[in-house]
């Protein structure tokens, strides 16, 4: 494999480096700093993140996803040609990194190695969250050739019995040898990327197994095990996915009510930082808004730079930095959240 001097991290970013996106980047901060120290949105600069979806398809059915549970009100379907190179045309100049990822299972895209590819041979760094259920040692060898930066592949068990409590319709070992396949690819191409992130989405009855995935990691030898809270639908008067309390994003209150443990204040970097587009090209502006309650416009029917500034978005700025509270998408957001997972 390469060897470098640098954290494979400072590798990505300086062989994708541009001083225009560093110096959008800087723009967005700045104008964030401004809007929480006056208390109104003020915006330079274009998203530095951008969520794309591939699909909002997804071939599992975890109980807490509304792709899973088959809940979306949305139409299902995948992007075309068309409407991804029209994306990727208006925003490569300032967009630092493309998460291929939103609702859905990304690999169930029948162009998905393309797709990467295009974003990555205009110097874009390239993410993609998946299932695992797709990497065979074929597809394991086009991710790595595909010029792709990181994976994040769920893991959510180390047994079948535990895995498949929440994600419903999974195999565990195809999953797992999925990941060693990708591993192994790495070592075969001689490539630092993509960066192989396992996601432990921590539950009530998987938090025993954490040290056994985290101890499978490192033998096989993926880039990090990360621990994720989950986000759960119904979480009010408690929800029997729900972990301790020092893995779970919420909290109860004296009344028995649970709530977010994010103070929810009236600010939000995601808002000035990241966008999301849809399959069939609505822009929403974030990942919690699953659904595309908040639709900003459509890039088929306008550009990205005037969406980003134009009334709509203005007005949900101004909402967040007014009266975040009863904006719905907000009320089961980490912003601002900080728990040791």
């Amino acid at each position: 494999m390469i060897k470098t001097l640098l954290p494979t991290n400072i590798y990505i970013f300086l062989r994708k480096h541009s001083f225009n996106r560093s110096f959008n980047f800087l723009k967005l901060k700045v104008s964030y700093l401004l809007t929480r120290l006056l208390g109104r949105p003020i915006l330079f600069g274009y998203p530095a993140t951008l969520s794309v979806e591939p699909t909002n398809r997804c071939n599992l059915q975890c109980p807490e996803c509304l792709s899973g549970s088959r809940s979306l009100t949305r139409n299902a379907g995948f992007i075309n040609d068309q409407t991804y190179d029209k994306i990727l045309s208006e925003v490569s100049s300032f967009v630092n990194t493309l998460i291929l990822y939103f609702q859905g299972e990304p690999l169930l895209h029948p162009d998905i190695f393309n797709l990467i590819r295009k974003a990555h041979e205009k110097k874009i760094i390239v993410i993609i969250s998946s299932n695992g259920h797709f990497i065979d040692p074929e597809n394991a060898r086009k991710i790595v050739e595909s010029g792709l930066d990181k994976i994040i592949i769920s893991l959510d068990g180390m047994d079948q019995e535990v895995y498949t409590k929440y994600r419903v319709g999974g195999n565990l070992g195809k999953v797992k040898k999925g990941i060693e396949d990708l591993v192994e690819w790495k070592h075969r191409l001689n490539s630092l990327t993509p960066l192989i992130i396992i996601q432990f989405l921590v539950l009530s009855h998987n938090q025993h197994q954490i040290n056994d995935v985290r101890r499978w990691g490192r033998e096989i030898g993926v880039n990090e095990v990360q621990l994720k809270s989950a986000q759960l639908i119904d979480f009010r008067t408690g929800n029997k996915l729900m972990p301790d309390d020092r893995y779970s994003r919420y909290k109860r209150t004296k009344d028995g009510i649970f709530n977010v443990k994010s103070a929810l204040k009236d600010y939000c970097w995601r808002t000035w930082s990241t966008a999301v587009i849809t399959w069939d090209g609505m822009v929403v502006p974030c990942c919690f808004d699953k659904d595309a309650t908040h639709s900003m416009g459509n890039i088929l029917d306008s550009s990205f730079i005037h969406i980003w500034k134009d009334t709509p978005y203005r007005k949900f700025r101004n909402t967040i930095v007014t009266n975040r509270k009863t904006i719905p998408i907000c009320l089961n957001c980490t912003e601002g959240l900080s728990i040791s997972v």
